[in-house]
């Protein structure tokens, strides 16, 4: 039972950094990647489609995106929903294809958005805190119906700890990496 409770905690953990590393493709580096693109969607006969299938996103080099739309007639809607998302990017297009440039980022954009990164990382610490407590309270529940001694519990619960600062550790180090990025020139 213990076990179950430890693999729920190590699994629900393990999801919220896949979690974090997925919010943190969104914020923008210096460099083009095509993943900038992901959470756009656009309106696309009456039902909100993902920006990757309604054209094929490349990265001709490392300051710009290209968009090559399938149906010519949704290159303004393309353009449209590009522009309104908070990126800030400026699309032009030339036929099918749209080319996105990527300004460069000043210091001060550099700073806020590690700033946005550190409050992504603080967010996963929490849930990961929120795992560890579910946890803890499922095993003093066991603990409390007789189902496992007070030695098993508090063993448990440092099981638990232990996991908890491993995950914590993992946020830590991919905080780390993306500083790094986000502050190189």
């Amino acid at each position: 039972m213990i076990n179950e409770i430890k693999q729920d905690a190590q699994q629900r953990m393990g999801k919220s950094i896949e979690s974090l590393k997925s919010n943190l493709n969104k914020v923008r580096t210096g460099r083009a990647h095509a993943s900038l693109l992901d959470n756009i969607t656009i309106e696309y006969y009456g039902s909100d489609t993902p920006l990757n299938q309604v054209g094929n996103i490349s990265v001709p080099d490392a300051r710009t995106l290209a968009v090559t739309v399938f149906d010519k007639t949704m290159i303004g809607a393309v353009e449209k929903a590009i522009m309104s998302s908070d990126l800030g990017l400026n699309p032009s297009s030339q036929g099918t294809l749209i080319r996105i440039p990527l300004p460069p980022l000043t210091e001060e954009r550099r700073k806020d958005l590690v700033k946005v990164v550190k409050n992504e990382g603080e967010n996963s610490k929490i849930a990961i805190r929120n795992i560890r407590r579910d946890a803890n309270s499922d095993i003093k529940a066991l603990n409390k119906d007789k189902e496992i001694s007070d030695d098993e519990m508090h063993q448990a619960e440092d099981e638990i700890q232990k996991i908890t600062d491993t995950f914590v550790k993992q946020v830590d180090a991919i905080l780390a990496d993306k500083e790094a990025e986000l502050m190189e020139i």
